[in-house]
């Protein structure tokens, strides 16, 4: 059991039979009346933010996510085949549960899966990924620093910024939390 008092930001608890991460909490204290703490919570399942109100040292019992370390194979068309590196058993994630994260999944890709009670909540990619440009206007001799940038399909087919000199068959290092370029490999 957590107390209210003990809140953190990241902190996962289990509200309504469903895990909770705390996204940011305050503790209030209000001249009259007993203590209390806001909390912004995001359901772990559906993505949906939440706004509660406690009383303070309220206790809540803490929701264990695993994590497990699993290799994506492919996509068939409808689901995405992972496999866990432990046992080798294949998991079948939905556009949903992968979310944004199909734009920059590439074949035989190591990635943590969080789970909470069995259930796959989402995938969590590495901060960056190496990916090979696919198409992209040519370059113009000179521009290479003008600090302009043009749009560029990857290996995966997500679109994403880059500056003039990349070219198709380069690979480029890209942030997956923002989907930003951040340099030639």
């Amino acid at each position: 059991m957590i107390s209210t008092n003990d809140f953190k930001t990241g902190l996962s608890v289990e509200l309504d039979g469903d895990a909770y991460v705390v996204v940011d909490f305050q503790h209030v204290k209000p001249g009259k009346g007993s203590a209390f703490v806001r909390a912004k919570m995001r359901n772990t399942r559906t993505g949906a933010t939440i706004e509660r109100t406690f009383n303070a040292g309220e206790k809540l019992p803490k929701a264990h996510l695993d994590r497990r370390e699993m290799q994506y194979l492919y996509h068939d068309g409808t689901y995405y085949v992972f496999m866990d590196n432990e046992n080798y058993e294949q998991s079948l994630l939905t556009d949903e549960q992968i979310a944004d994260g199909k734009n920059w999944l590439i074949e035989n890709m190591n990635v943590s899966i969080l789970l909470y009670k069995g259930d796959i909540l989402g995938v969590d990619l590495p901060g960056q990924v190496e990916l090979e440009v696919i198409e992209t206007e040519p370059g113009i001799k000179g521009d290479t620093a003008s600090g302009g940038n043009k749009p560029a399909t990857l290996q995966t087919g997500a679109v994403v910024r880059v500056p003039f000199f990349i070219n198709a068959g380069d690979r480029i290092r890209v942030n997956t939390k923002n989907g930003e370029y951040i340099e030639r490999c």
